[in-house]
């Protein structure tokens, strides 16, 4: 096989095929051959230095870094965060929050208008792609059409000018590692997205980088495909203990692979915390809706103590919550419940958060239902009651007693206007 040529086969393919591989294939190109030979030769880890530096455990850092393409908007707001070595930890947010930008800064795409992007310790912001030893996975895969599969995965090594022998091993390697042995003279229209995905992450991990980072790489998945590839993609990472930075707009994703998740919008990071805490534990009204469903009881503050806060809701109805936010007497707020914590026809609880409620809708969703509610003066409140916990079977209009522990019921800052 002519594992040294594909370099020279890109350079030579028509231009109506170059065109076709995309703005994505640009940006492998910048990161592997945008540069003269001689630089290619010289080694990213040289440029960064060889010796690990003292950075308190942060592999990654972003310092008061800000992104503005016009020169008024900000896309990116003074951002700071570190991002610990080995570490797989998911930028999350909603479209045009900010996070895809923070990703291409680091990778080299983008330049940031202020601050500072470390790796080990010391600023990237003027390295260009190629220097900093980052391997990147796009969502439309960016594999070359032309080549073999074989060919796609040896591209980034024949460009650093790798000894045949050893990108022969390593293509072998990379293909037994993501379970794709005996494919290598395929063409990407040969394979399936899943495949052709697996091809695109091998690419980014066959030259060893330090750091791997993932834009939404199984948005173009179907969904049984993608919770397929996001088991892989986290079993791949416990196995390598590389550090996986990676962007996604998928809560459940999220939820699923990570270690930490960064919540993103409008520019600005709202929490960073475990999957299990940006769930149970949301800091903002933001992160408690956009991580799940959540039912939401506006409310003023009356009294405060220790763990424990009263609140009048808008109805009239007392209501014992946890004090996520800094709050006072007479405060306004918004108490956040998962339709997992309330419990049907309570009978022991830890507090007096009981109401009778009126059965509006009942949705059967396999392994539980989903059933709205009229309580607290609302009659959008959202119970999940899962099959076989034993709660009533009642019919649309009958009533039932609801009720949910103090510490499940966080009490929020209201939101500022946008």
């Amino acid at each position: 096989m002519a594992w040294g040529r594909s370099a020279v086969r890109l350079a030579a393919q028509p231009t109506r095929e170059r065109a076709r591989a995309g703005a994505a294939h640009d940006r492998i190109l910048c990161a592997t051959a945008a540069s003269p030979v001689s630089e290619l030769r010289a080694d990213a880890a040289s440029e960064l230095g060889s010796t690990e530096h003292d950075t308190d455990g942060r592999f990654v850092r972003y310092a008061n870094v800000s992104k503005t393409y016009d020169g008024q908007k900000l896309v990116v707001d003074n951002l700071s965060f570190d991002v610990g070595r080995g570490e797989f930890l998911t930028m999350l947010g909603p479209s045009g929050s900010g996070k895809t930008t923070c990703l291409m800064m680091l990778a080299g795409f983008e330049t940031p208008t202020s601050g500072d992007i470390l790796l080990e310790g010391r600023s990237i912001n003027d390295l260009p792609p190629y220097r900093r030893n980052i391997g990147m996975v796009f969502q439309n895969y960016a594999l070359f059409p032309h080549l073999t599969v074989a060919e796609n995965l040896a591209f980034p090594l024949t460009a650093r000018r790798t000894a045949r022998a050893e990108i022969k091993e390593r293509v072998r390697r990379a293909l037994e590692m993501v379970q794709l042995s005996g494919m290598e003279d395929r063409r990407p229209a040969q394979l399936s997205g899943g495949q052709q995905q697996r091809v695109a992450v091998a690419r980014a991990l066959i030259y060893q980088p330090k750091l791997v980072v993932m834009d939404e790489p199984l948005g173009a998945l179907d969904k049984q495909l993608r919770e397929q590839m996001q088991i892989e993609l986290k079993r791949l990472h416990d196995r390598l203990g590389l550090t996986f930075i990676y962007v996604t707009h998928d809560q459940a994703e999220a939820l699923t692979i990570s270690d930490r998740i960064a919540v993103f919008d409008r520019g600005r990071i709202q929490q960073v915390a475990t999957p299990s805490q940006i769930y149970e534990a949301p800091d903002s009204v933001f992160v408690a809706e956009f991580l799940g469903e959540t039912n939401r009881l506006p409310g003023t503050v009356q009294q405060v103590a220790g763990e424990t806060c009263r609140v009048e809701l808008d109805n009239g109805d007392a209501v014992l919550a946890y004090p996520a936010s800094r709050l006072a007497p007479g405060d306004r707020t918004i108490l956040c419940l998962r339709p997992e914590s309330v419990e049907m026809d309570p009978s022991d609880r830890e507090s007096g958060n009981r109401y009778s409620a009126e059965i509006l809708e009942r949705i059967y969703l396999g392994d539980h239902l989903r059933i709205r509610v009229r309580v607290c003066g609302r009659d959008d409140f959202i119970i999940k009651v899962q099959r076989g916990s034993g709660a009533p079977s009642l019919d649309i209009g009958e009533t039932c007693s609801v009720g949910w522990r103090s510490r499940d019921c966080r009490a929020l800052a209201c939101p500022s206007p946008a």
